[in-house]
């Protein structure tokens, strides 16, 4: 049976009844966890292993926002607790040295990450927050320039793809110059394509290899005026040929206040722009019904690429002394970390 293309959260820390029954009667293609969702390791395992089971996929996706600083859904005292992406930079003075320390980091991240049953990390952020931008990304940002965020990113990426973690590229087109939160209102971008293309766009370019990407709940006045990139067909276009992204694009999550119009004309409006996955995190089963009457099946060229894209997840994760690996972690990062900046991003982030 075709699977849906959608990802779903879930109201507490194991499924009700209800939820297993609408998890196997839509059987999405994955599913996400937050912090409501999250108390222990064991916990973990068990709520993890009964998402797959309502779809009978024991490999299915399982999704975190796990970005260090203020997005860290799982924490201590069973999770280290990780910087925001601006600290590796801050901490060494140096890209290089920032790179390997980014690296490290990820790879730390998904070793929690898989030993918790959680496959996929909504990371890393590849926006470039210009002066004034509102702070929803602030000190989630790797640099304050596409290059560096770019090189930083990758290294991220590559730490959890090591780890037997997929990892999300995010917010494309790129949400570092709105000047809005588009969990409260819809941002617009009033930038010239140019413009756009050698900053914001950039990081994104640079990793279009990356197997999944996250859309940006953001107007582009020089690509579509009327729609946010992820209910444009002229956006996903430019994501595609423009920056030559070929995996698997999921919609931000489709409760966020950018959006307007009925969950389910959210979910088709966004479906027939060409993102492929549909994302609704907050794990209310109301909305959650609304938003699968919107949705088909995962076929055609977006199951291939949803396929592709599980099929980067390494089966034997690279090898890891995470006793060692922590310590010097740690060392490199201890006492040049500021405490994280900026309004905290709740439930409904991802």
């Amino acid at each position: 049976m075709t699977r849906s293309a959608a990802i779903y959260g879930c109201s507490g820390h194991r499924l009700t009844e209800d939820e297993k029954a609408f998890f196997a009667e839509v059987r999405p293609w994955g599913f996400i966890v937050f912090r409501r969702n999250v108390d222990s390791p064991d916990q973990m395992r068990a709520l993890t292993d009964e998402m797959r089971d309502c779809v009978g996929d024991p490999d299915a996706p399982v999704l975190i926002d796990q970005e260090g600083g203020r997005v860290q859904r799982m924490g201590p005292p069973h999770w280290a607790k990780y910087p925001p992406a601006e600290a590796y930079l801050k901490a060494t003075n140096d890209p290089l040295a920032a790179r390997e320390l980014a690296r490290l980091g990820a790879r730390l991240m998904a070793h929690d990450l898989k030993s918790a049953g959680v496959n996929v990390d909504c990371a890393p952020v590849l926006d470039v927050p210009v002066p004034g931008a509102h702070d929803i990304i602030g000190d989630r940002a790797y640099a304050r320039d596409p290059a560096t965020v770019a090189m930083l990113g990758r290294a991220a990426a590559e730490g959890l793809l090591a780890g037997g973690v997929l990892p999300v590229i995010k917010h494309m087109p790129g949400h570092g110059r709105a000047f809005a939160d588009s969990h409260h209102d819809l941002p617009v971008v009033h930038a010239d394509l140019k413009t756009l293309d050698g900053w914001d766009f950039a990081p994104f370019r640079a990793l279009s290899d990356m197997p999944l990407a996250m859309t940006a709940h953001v107007v582009f006045d020089a690509v579509d005026p009327k729609r946010p990139a992820t209910t444009s067909r002229k956006a996903l276009k430019l994501m595609r040929e423009g920056l030559g992204f070929g995996g698997l694009i999921m919609t931000d999550d489709l409760s966020m206040k950018a959006l307007t119009g009925s969950l389910r004309e959210r979910a088709e409006a966004a479906l027939e722009a060409g993102c492929d996955v549909v994302l609704h995190c907050n794990g209310e089963l109301g909305e959650m019904r609304q938003v699968a009457e919107g949705v088909g099946g995962l076929k055609g060229k977006a199951g291939k690429r949803a396929a592709a894209a599980l099929a980067r997840i390494v089966r034997e994760v690279e090898p890891l002394d995470v006793f060692a690996a922590r310590d010097r972690f740690d060392a490199l990062m201890a006492g040049k970390v500021e405490a994280a900046r900026g309004p905290d991003v709740g439930e409904a982030q991802a």
